[in-house]
């Protein structure tokens, strides 16, 4: 994390506490001098995620519902108005009812894919559009998928498919956004014990066979995938758009 980010403007979406991927990244891009603007979903999650946001010196806490437009356009007006211009955006956001992730896939209700596609799909859209208006000089927009957005992970379910439609979404806004020189990325990290995670049925049996079958012989780190986001808002990255970036300790590159 030793990337020189200072006097660049970073929002960072999806802390809800210490243990969030999002956060590791909010931790990386604040030691490498970004100045950050970090929001939390709703009332439920403010006082735990507030107070971690604002432990980072000169970091900024904003409540912002992403499926919700008038709030995301709140949110960026007065990031417009507060700072001018933005450079790095990190969506770390995912949801679906808990109920699709423990049964058959093929039991997926309508309403349960809608929640899962709106909340981890288009909400990426939503905000790289109300975004891209403050990158004036360029940017960096990345987003956090997994690998069952390409095999099956058993009870992974309509989340494998929301993951999917993120990945596309990555390439399709990495190439409307690279005429401004914005660059859109995904990074595919292997399992890690966040809040969202608690959800997926079966979550142990997951860490454990990825840290049986990848070549390193363990699981990630969420430091690992922190430093990956400060590498992506770096100009080292600068030429990387459209990519998914796997920081899975190998596990991706295996037949069996």
């Amino acid at each position: 994390m030793s990337a020189d980010l200072q006097g660049r403007n970073g929002v960072v979406f999806g802390v809800a506490n210490k243990r969030s991927i999002a956060w590791s990244i909010a931790q990386g891009l604040h030691a490498a001098g970004m100045k950050l603007s970090i929001t939390y979903q709703n009332e439920r999650l403010e006082q735990e995620a507030k107070d971690l946001i604002l432990s980072l010196p000169g970091a900024e806490a904003y409540m912002c519902d992403v499926t919700k437009d008038e709030e995301i356009s709140r949110l960026f007006a007065t990031l417009k108005e507060r700072h001018g211009k933005l450079h790095t955006l990190v969506h770390s956001v995912a949801f679906a009812p808990a109920d699709e992730l423990k049964g058959d896939f093929v039991n997926t209700t309508r309403e349960g894919f809608r929640v899962a596609l709106d909340v981890s799909v288009y909400s990426l859209i939503a905000v790289a559009r109300a975004a891209a208006p403050l990158m004036e000089d360029g940017g960096s927009i990345m987003t956090m998928t997994y690998y069952a957005s390409e095999k099956v992970v058993p009870r992974y379910n309509v989340m494998a498919v929301a993951k999917a439609g993120l990945e596309c979404s990555v390439r399709y806004l990495a190439y409307e956004l690279g005429k401004k020189k914005i660059r859109v990325n995904a990074i595919s990290a292997g399992p890690i014990k966040t809040l969202a995670a608690r959800g997926i049925a079966g979550f142990g049996d997951m860490l454990k066979g990825h840290a049986e079958h990848a070549p390193l012989g363990r699981s990630v780190e969420v430091t690992e995938v922190g430093s990956t986001g400060v590498f992506l808002a770096s100009d080292a990255s600068s030429g990387i758009t459209g990519e998914v970036i796997y920081v899975d300790c190998g596990y991706n590159i295996m037949g069996f």
